[in-house]
């Protein structure tokens, strides 16, 4: 299964990687072992979040299936990052395909002690900010705010030869703005769409209503096939205005949703919801593609 993508430096086999806390690479070798290595389902590994401290995440419930998606409410449980470091990092180091490791802060200077240390590593082929998440000094995603956004890559940029890719949130005013301010301050590629905010009421009971929201975390993220016609829109958008690669993803079930990512300008596409249906959903669409391609 060869369909080979130049990204950031790295030769992948195909255009398919995973979104960030969508796969559990770890938990999957433990369960197939050797034959996860044989068939490594996407050409380069994308860690769950790391924090600078460990996270419990958000307490049950945490997932309420849509109609058309999937609305979650996890809250970034990770062991932190030393324990990433010491632990995860030397399992994860050992897939067959480049490891990408996925950092979040609630301030730059967080930001700058992920970075920081996961420079230092050469089992981490590239870095992802997610900068989807609040600052707790003005309370505004780091994301959103094109602003915070050069500031952010200001500090880090220089920490680093790794590839930066900054995982940009659709919750803002204009998307494209936030990505020529992470583009102009040194981000080696750009990621998206992550998910969109969303909330979801408890179920009603018999001769009772609904009371308060149904999920630990009050709202959560929707993804899931809901979300990619706003996916499409947004990467496509993103594309015309850049001139790093974009990493496409929302609501990618099969190949044609793939390649209407790519021909929006993405360079490799990114699938999350759709592997906890079908963990091989990634070797699966690449090799879709592939034949897609050579039937051409």
């Amino acid at each position: 299964m060869r369909h080979p993508v130049s990204f950031l430096g790295l030769e992948l086999a195909h255009p398919i990687i995973n979104g960030s806390g969508t796969f559990d690479a770890i938990a999957a070798r433990a369960v197939f072992g050797a034959e996860l290595d044989c068939a490594f389902p996407f050409a380069a590994f994308v860690s769950k979040t790391i924090t600078l401290r460990a996270q419990d995440g958000n307490p049950p419930p945490r997932l309420w299936e849509t109609a058309s998606g999937l609305v979650n409410s996890i809250g970034l449980p990770n062991p932190g990052l030393d324990a990433y470091m010491s632990r995860d990092l030397p399992q994860l180091s050992t897939l067959p395909v480049p490891l990408i490791t996925n950092v979040m802060g609630s301030t730059i200077e967080e930001f700058v002690d992920l970075v920081a240390a996961c420079s230092e590593r050469d089992e981490i082929a590239a870095i992802e900010l997610n900068v989807s998440c609040p600052n707790v000094k003005t309370g505004l995603d780091l994301g959103s705010d094109p602003v915070q956004l050069g500031q952010l890559l200001a500090a880090v940029r220089p920490l680093t030869g790794k590839p930066l890719i900054v995982k940009l949130t659709p919750n803002c005013a204009d998307v494209v703005v936030c990505a020529k301010a992470a583009a102009d301050g040194g981000a080696d590629a750009l990621s998206l769409i992550n998910t969109l905010r969303a909330m979801a009421l408890a179920p009603r009971v018999v001769g009772a209503g609904r009371v308060g929201p149904w999920l630990g975390g009050g709202t959560g993220g929707l993804s899931g096939a809901a979300v990619r016609a706003v996916a499409l829109a947004q990467v496509a958008a993103v594309a015309r205005s850049v001139d790093v690669p974009v990493v496409g993803m929302g609501g990618v079930q099969r190949a044609a949703h793939a390649r209407d990512l790519l021909d929006a300008g993405a360079t490799v596409v990114a699938v999350g919801t759709e592997s906890f249906r079908d963990p091989a959903v990634g070797a699966r669409i690449a090799q879709e593609l592939l034949a897609s391609r050579s039937s051409v």
